[in-house]
This record gives structure tokens, C-alpha cells and sequence, in this order.
């Protein structure tokens, strides 16, 4: 990757640098997010709604979503200009597809206990890098088979049907338009076809069915990427984005009076809302990094965003040995790494509520050195 002024320079074959500003400013919310000190003790913004509605956090995963779907066509694109089959494209998508499935997998199942194949045999299935996965896999492969129409349309006909299904279809022993935790159809999905392998005994929140509608989620993105790929203005194709984002957004809300808006559930209008203000927050850093060049603000997001794949998962490691290494106390008791580090480092001189909030964004601090330390050595982790 060619640098230019300390940034990957942005051509027809080069990495879209506003893109890896917001994968990098995205997987940093995840981070802080997936982090807090206390989880007793987490400021509103920083939780998942209960059910329906929504909270900033709420927007993390999706975004993401959004992001590998817009990276597809750049990406794709790159490739079959230097000259690579579709057989082959395929293949390198498959392979992809089926290592960041099994890492996160991996992560499911990481630490082992002292029965790990135990714990292998009740490991959860789903996962976030599971369905992101599933998504590239499939967005990747309609990207190099179907035209954008017809993406545009199986898009469309996903919403509309599982906007039906969820409405008049019911779970067994419940009844249609049930959208409770227990009683949806999703929820139910999961429990018969993974007992024992999901996040919650009553249902995941990354579970099967509901895996169709983040698909159309990671589509958007695709439309989004083939959109910027077009011999067209450049302020043309932002203000297309911006207003297709904004249309996403109105029609999402609309949309939520009749089908809530639910992340565990990835409702249709919570497809729309979320995919909305993804455009519009993708337009944004589009508009400012790479056509207004106001770039100083970017670079930490930078060195996130060109190893996100790598940040969450080493992240992900460090937190549950955090939580799984014990320390001895003087009375005789044990308590968790990460509770010791927390205890005596932030809520020895902040409010519970501060110290958690304090602890994640020091966590997120920490991974910005390590990455740092890989972008100056110019090691860009990728599958």
C-alpha cells in the first residue's frame, strides 16, 4: 500500500482512505463498547437498548456491515482489473469466508477451560464475526454474479418478506406479529435448530433467521461501493450518498411504527434507519478526507481502520484473559485481573460511573498504541 503524507493514498487502485477512517472510527466503538469497567455501571449511550429502540451502540455492528459491503466492489473491482478469474475471486471469497467464520468461532470458545472439548460441544455458534462473515460471503458473491438491480431488488424483496414473516407467521405455542425476546420467530429459529449453542438459552441476538435482513444491511454497502466506483463527479456521487442516506433513514423511522425498531431481531426498519445514518456518517468522512483533504483529525482512525480485523479479535483475546486470570487477596480471597486493574487504577479516584467509562477509553488507548506500533512497522494483518 503506497503512502502519501502518511496516509494510503486514494486512486481507481488504491484504498479509500475515508473508508478506513470510518472502519477505523466504527471498530473503536466497538471496542469501547465491548469494554466497560463495570458493566454494572455504564452511562445510557455506551448500552444496547433493552429491546426495541435503539442507542448509539446499537449502530456499531451495523455500520460495520455496512463497511465490508462498501469494500467489496473497491476491493473486487481491483482484483479482476489485474487480470484474476472469477473462479479464482470466488475461491479467495469462500476461504475468507470460512477462516473469519472459525476465528470467530474461535473466539467463542477461547479461553478453554479444563474440559475444552466440553466446552467445545456447548460453544455458541453465532457470532459477531460469524455473521459477518456469512454476509461478505454472500454480498461478495452477488457482487461478481448479479447486476446492481438486481441487488437493488432481492434487497427490497428480504425487507418485505421477513417484514411478513415476523408479522404473520408464528413461533409454535405463540402467536403472529409476536416480536417479545421469547416469543419472535427468530428467537424461536434459534432455539430449535442450535439448542445449547446460543448467546441466551431464549435466543441470540446473531442468531439464523435474523442473519437475512443484516445481509441486505452489507448489500447497501455494496450499492454504496459500486455507486463510488462509477466514472461520475465526485461531489455528484457524495451528494447521492447523502441523500440516499437520508431517504434510508426517513424511511426507516416511518417504517418502525409498524415493524419497532429491534437490533436483536435486525428488523427491516432497523436495516433502513441503521443503514441510513451509516450513509449519511461514511458521506460525511467521504466528503471530508477525501474530496475536502481535512485529514489531520483522521489519522488514529486510520491506523484502527487498516487493521480492524486484527484489533477485534486481539482485543477480544486480552479481555477474556483479563477476566480469566486471578489474583490472591490478603484476606484470602481472589479477584479477576481485569477487577484489580480497574479497582485500583480508576475507581480508587472516579464514581463507579466514571471509572468504567475511564477503563474502556484507557482500553481503547492501549489497543491505539499497539496498532500504532504495526501501521509504523507497516504491518497490515488481513485474511
Amino acid at each position: 500500500m503506497k503512502l502519501r503524507n502518511g496516509f494510503p493514498s486514494v486512486g481507481a487502485k488504491e484504498r479509500l482512505l475515508s473508508l478506513d477512517v470510518f472502519r477505523g472510527l466504527t471498530i473503536a466503538g466497538m471496542v469501547l463498547v465491548n469494554n466497560a469497567g463495570d458493566w454494572q455501571h455504564i452511562y445510557p449511550p455506551l448500552k444496547h437498548a433493552e429491546w426495541h429502540g435503539w442507542t448509539p451502540t446499537d449502530l456499531v455492528f451495523p455500520f460495520f456491515l455496512l463497511i465490508v459491503g462498501i469494500a467489496i466492489p473497491i476491493a473486487l473491482e481491483n482484483r479482476r482489473i489485474a487480470g484474476e478469474s472469477i473462479s479464482d475471486l470466488q475461491r479467495q471469497i469462500l476461504r475468507r469466508t470460512l477462516i473469519i467464520f472459525l476465528i470467530g468461532l474461535f473466539l467463542n470458545w477461547f479461553p478453554p477451560t479444563s474440559d475444552p472439548v466440553g466446552r467445545l460441544m456447548s460453544v455458541r455458534i453465532p457470532g459477531v464475526l460469524q455473521r459477518i462473515a456469512i454476509c461478505y460471503g454472500i454480498s461478495a458473491l452477488l457482487f461478481l454474479r448479479a447486476s446492481r438491480g438486481g441487488i437493488w431488488r432481492l434487497s427490497s424483496a428480504l425487507l418485505v418478506g421477513y417484514w411478513l414473516l415476523l408479522t404473520f407467521v408464528p413461533a409454535p405455542g405463540f402467536t403472529a406479529g409476536d416480536l417479545s425476546r421469547e416469543g419472535s420467530l427468530p428467537s424461536w429459529v434459534d432455539r430449535t435448530l442450535l439448542p445449547g449453542h446460543t448467546y441466551r438459552p431464549d435466543y441470540d441476538p446473531e442468531g439464523i433467521l435474523s442473519t437475512v435482513p443484516a445481509l441486505v444491511t452489507t448489500l447497501i454497502g455494496v450499492l454504496a461501493g459500486q455507486w463510488l466506483r462509477q466514472d461520475r463527479d465526485r461531489m455528484e456521487k457524495v451528494a447521492a450518498l447523502f441523500a440516499a442516506g437520508f431517504l434510508l433513514l426517513l424511511a426507516g423511522y416511518a417504517t418502525s411504527a409498524v415493524f419497532p425498531i429491534n437490533k436483536a431481531l435486525w428488523t427491516s426498519s432497523y436495516v433502513l434507519f441503521s443503514g441510513g445514518l451509516g450513509l449519511l456518517g461514511f458521506a460525511l468522512c467521504h466528503w471530508l478526507v477525501d474530496l475536502r483533504q481535512v485529514r489531520a483529525w483522521s489519522r488514529p482512525f486510520v491506523i484502527f481502520g487498516v487493521n480492524a480485523l486484527a484489533l477485534f479479535v486481539l482485543s477480544g483475546v486480552m479481555a477474556d484473559l483479563l477476566n480469566e486470570i486471578r489474583l490472591g487477596l490478603a484476606d484470602g480471597g481472589a479477584e479477576t485481573l481485569r477487577v484489580f486493574l480497574y479497582r485500583q487504577l480508576f475507581l480508587s479516584w472516579l464514581s463507579p460511573l466514571n471509572a468504567s467509562l475511564a477503563y474502556a477509553i484507557s482500553y481503547v488507548l492501549l489497543w491505539w498504541v499497539l496498532m500504532w506500533v504495526l501501521y509504523r512497522k507497516r504491518i497490515f494483518i488481513r485474511i
